[in-house]
């Protein structure tokens, strides 16, 4: 019978003390050449218009994305509200970001992303398809940092979408930064009892 005793594990049959290490998930991923960062251009927000950033996966990757951190940095004085968005319909106009690295830069050759951030600088389009999960508020000069462990995870074809917005009658200066992870992916079905 195995024992745990903070950090290590004593296995009662063998008498001796095993050294057992805890690493976080995202750092695991970065030692296998599969967690990136990237950000995107800066955004302008109000007067009406909003801007859309998120990680886009296509189609034919053949991995499933793990959306585990995002972080919105607001330049501005005013207030502005994040709405985080699954599966939404994606705008025609939209940019893919060119600022995008693998995090383990120790790896040669370096590994490359298949997931794209995807952004809009500012337009009136507003979600018509996917669900609003929750929202966030970002105070005036500041940057929220949310961290979301993996825990969102989009097929190929599949987004994680963040809409946002401003009341302010002038436009406000907005950068988004994302952080996930790409594994393979792997059909499981489940069967309702």
């Amino acid at each position: 019978m195995l024992q745990e005793d903070n950090s290590y594990i004593l296995d009662r049959k063998d008498t001796k003390l095993k050294k057992v290490v805890n690493i976080p998930i995202s750092l695991f991923e970065s030692k296998q050449g599969k967690y990136f960062v990237g950000q995107t251009e800066t955004l302008l927000v109000g007067n009406g218009a909003n801007a859309w950033a998120g990680l886009v996966n296509p189609r034919d990757s053949g991995i499933n994305l793990y959306a585990n951190v995002f972080t919105i940095s607001n330049f501005s004085n005013d207030y502005l509200t994040a709405e985080i968005w699954l599966n939404t319909d994606l705008p025609e106009k939209g940019r893919i970001s060119t600022k995008v690295s693998p995090t383990n830069t120790a790896l040669k050759p370096l590994p490359r992303n298949k997931v794209d951030i995807l952004f809009i600088k500012s337009t009136t389009m507003v979600p018509e398809k996917g669900i609003n999960v929750y929202k966030r508020i970002v105070p005036p000069n500041t940057t929220l940092v949310s961290e979301e462990d993996g825990k969102f995870i989009e097929p190929p074809g599949g987004n994680y979408m963040l809409i946002i917005t401003s009341s302010s009658s002038k436009l406000d200066k907005v950068v988004v930064a994302f952080g996930w992870w790409e594994n393979p992916r792997c059909e499981k079905k489940y069967i309702d009892k």
